[in-house]
C-alpha cells in the first residue's frame, strides 16, 4: 500500500491508511519481532518503489550491479520503517485478544501524534545520513492535493507527512474503539476530531492561497524546453555522439522563434566538454547568436586536478552553463550533491576494492557553492532582469539544499536532469513529485528540463502548469515545450516563505521529540522490569 501511494500507480489515499496497517500487523509483538516485521514491510515497499533501478543499462557482465544496488538501497531504506514500528506501539495493541485494554482518549491521541512525529523524525534522518536519500517522503505521495501541500511553505514536505500519518493512526484508534464498544455509535468520532479539524483548516488556508490573484507588474519570460529522449546507451557510446547531438540541435531549431527568450537543455545535453570542444561549442553558440536567445544547458566540465599525480590529471564536474545571445559562456555551476555509486565512489582512496562494486569507471568532483544565473531579456520589454539558479539531477529532492538557491531576487529555479537511465518508468514521476514541493517550500516557480520526462514547470503553489507530452500523449519521448513564465518587475521584492527563512524547524522538532520520547520509554521499561523482578 505504501509503494502504491506513489507514482506511477499514485493511489494517494493508500498513504492515509498504510501506517495504520503497519501498527495493526505488529499487534502484540515486542522488540525484535516488531523490528523484523517493520523491516520486511519497509524492504518490500522500497523494492516495489525502486524497481526502476533494474532498468539501468549496463553491459551483460555488469548486470548484477543494478540488482545489487536495488537490494542494498531497499534494505537500507527499509531500516527506517523497522525502527518506526519498533518505536510506535498502540496502547490498544491487545484489543483483539482476550485481554482488552481500556486506554483513555488522551493516551490514544498521544500514540497517534507520537507516531506521526517519529515518522517525520526518521524521514529527516534519512534525508541526511550517508549523504542523504530523501526519495519518496510520505508527504510527496500527496503532490496532486495542491491545497493540502501548501502547508509545505511553513513546515516543508515533512508537515504533509505528519498530517498523513497522524490521520492514519487516528483512524486506527477509531477502528479500535468501534471494535471495543460497537454499541456506542459515535464514539469513534472523538478519535479523528482533532486531526480532521487541523486538516480542514489546512485545506481551507490552501484554497485561499490558490484563489489569491497575482499582482505582479512584470512581464513573461518565453522559454523553450528541449527534451531529446537520448538513450543512456547512446550517451555512453562515443561513436553515436554526432547522431544524437544532431538531434538535439534539430529539436532546438524547431522550437525557436523570434519570441523565445530562453532555451533549456537537460543534464548531459552535450556529448563532449563544452568548454574544450570548439566545434561543438560553436554549433551551440551559433544558435544563441542567430536567434538572440539565452541558453541554460547541462554539460560535463573539467579543470586541472587540485592534487595531480600526472600532467594529464583533471577534476571532472557535472555542470550547467549560461550562454548569452552573443554566444559567450557567462556563468557555470557545478553540481554539489553527487549520486553515490553513480557519480562518485565513497572511500575509494582508502578502500580501492569498492570501485568493483559499481559500473562507473571514473567520478565527478562536487561543486563548492551556489552560482546564480542572472541575465536580462528584452524582446518585449528591453532590459528586464531575470534571476535564477540551476539544480542538477536529483539535487531538487533535498529540501534543505534547495533553500540555499533562493534569495529575495530569485524569479524561478531550474532543474536540469537526465532520467534516461530508467527507461519509461515511475522514476520520472516520483522525481517530479519532489520538485512540486521545492516550488511550494520556497515560493518560486520551478522549471524542469529532462532528457526523457517529466519536462514541465511548476508554479509557486505547486501546480504543474505545463507538461511536455508527445503527439501520442507520452511524457517520455522527444519533443519541445514552449511556456511563458511570469517574472516580477525589478522593483518588486520576493517575499520569502516561512520555510525558506527558518528551514526545517518542524522536522528538527520532530527529531528532538522522537529522541526524548524514546528515552522516556526506555527509562519506563527499565523501571517496570526492576519493579517486576523478585526481591532476593
Amino acid at each position: 500500500m505504501l509503494a502504491s501511494a506513489f507514482p506511477k500507480l499514485g493511489i494517494a489515499g493508500f498513504a492515509w491508511v498504510a501506517p495504520a496497517f503497519l501498527v495493526f500487523a505488529a499487534g502484540e509483538s515486542r522488540g525484535r519481532e516488531r523490528f523484523k516485521l517493520g523491516f520486511v514491510a519497509g524492504f518490500t515497499c522500497w523494492l516495489a518503489s525502486l524497481y526502476w533501478l533494474l532498468l539501468i543499462p549496463v553491459r551483460p557482465i555488469e548486470k548484477f550491479f543494478p540488482f545489487l544496488g536495488w537490494i542494498a538501497l531497499s534494505a537500507f531504506a527499509g531500516l527506517y520503517h523497522a525502527v518506526w514500528v519498533l518505536l510506535v506501539r498502540s496502547p490498544e495493541s491487545k484489543v483483539l485478544s482476550r485481554e482488552k485494554l481500556r486506554s483513555t482518549w488522551s493516551e490514544r491521541n498521544r500514540f497517534a501524534v507520537f507516531g506521526a512525529v517519529a515518522w517525520v523524525g526518521l524521514e529527516m534522518i534519512r534525508a541526511r545520513l550517508l549523504t542523504g536519500f530523501p526519495w519518496n517522503p510520505l508527504g510527496a505521495s500527496q503532490y496532486e492535493l495542491t491545497p493540502l501541500i501548501n502547508i509545505a511553505s511553513v513546515t516543508g514536505v515533512y508537515g504533509v507527512s505528519f498530517l498523513v500519518v497522524w490521520m492514519a493512526l487516528s483512524l486506527y484508534d477509531a477502528a479500535i474503539v468501534i471494535l471495543r464498544e460497537p454499541t456506542r455509535r459515535f464514539a469513534w468520532q472523538g478519535e479523528i476530531f482533532l486531526p480532521l479539524a487541523v486538516l480542514i483548516t489546512v485545506f481551507g488556508i490552501g484554497f485561499i492561497k490558490l484563489k489569491e490573484t497575482s499582482d505582479r507588474t512584470g512581464t513573461d519570460l518565453r522559454v523553450a524546453f528541449i527534451q531529446p529522449d537520448i538513450s543512456q546507451r547512446m550517451i555512453w557510446n562515443s561513436s553515436s555522439d554526432d547522431s544524437w547531438f544532431r538531434g538535439v540541435l534539430e529539436l532546438t531549431q524547431h522550437a525557436l522563434s523570434n519570441e523565445t527568450d530562453l532555451v533549456l537543455w537537460p543534464e548531459a545535453g552535450t556529448p563532449k566538454l563544452i568548454r574544450y570542444d570548439d566545434e561543438m561549442r560553436n554549433k551551440i553558440t551559433d544558435i544563441a547568436r542567430a536567434h538572440g536567445v539565452w541558453m541554460i544547458l547541462g554539460s560535463d566540465d573539467a579543470e586541472p586536478a587540485r592534487n595531480p599525480t600526472s600532467p594529464k590529471d583533471a577534476d571532472y564536474f557535472n555542470s550547467s552553463f549560461l550562454i548569452n545571445p552573443q554566444g559567450e559562456i557567462v556563468s557555470r555551476y557545478c553540481k554539489r550533491n553527487l549520486v553515490i555509486f553513480g557519480e562518485y565512489v565513497p572511500l575509494v582512496r582508502w578502500l580501492p576494492f569498492i570501485k568493483w562494486l559499481t559500473p562507473i569507471t571514473g567520478g565527478f568532483k562536487a561543486g563548492d557553492r551556489v552560482v546564480k544565473f542572472d541575465f536580462k531579456h528584452g524582446k518585449k520589454q528591453p532590459g528586464t532582469p531575470v534571476h535564477t539558479a540551476t539544480l542538477i539531477c536529483f539535487e531538487d529532492i533535498f529540501p534543505h539544499l534547495v533553500r540555499e538557491y533562493v534569495d529575495a531576487d530569485t524569479d524561478f529555479l531550474v532543474n536540469l536532469t537526465n532520467n534516461g537511465w530508467f527507461g519509461e518508468s515511475a522514476a520520472q514521476w516520483q522525481h517530479a513529485a519532489a520538485a512540486v514541493f521545492r516550488a511550494v517550500e520556497n515560493g518560486v516557480p520551478l522549471l524542469r528540463c529532462s532528457n526523457n520526462g517529466l519536462t514541465c514547470w511548476v508554479d509557486e503553489h505547486g501546480r504543474i502548469r505545463q507538461l511536455l507530452r508527445t503527439e501520442s500523449g507520452s511524457v517520455y519521448g522527444a519533443g519541445v515545450m514552449r511556456a511563458e513564465i511570469p517574472i516580477r518587475a525589478a522593483a518588486e521584492k520576493h517575499v520569502p516563505t516561512f520555510y525558506r527563512t527558518h528551514g526545517d524547524w518542524f522536522g528538527w522538532a520532530c527529531v528532538v521529540i522522537t529522541v526524548l520520547g524514546t528515552m522516556r520509554r526506555i527509562r519506563a521499561s527499565r523501571t517496570e522490569v526492576s519493579v517486576a523482578a523478585p526481591s532476593v
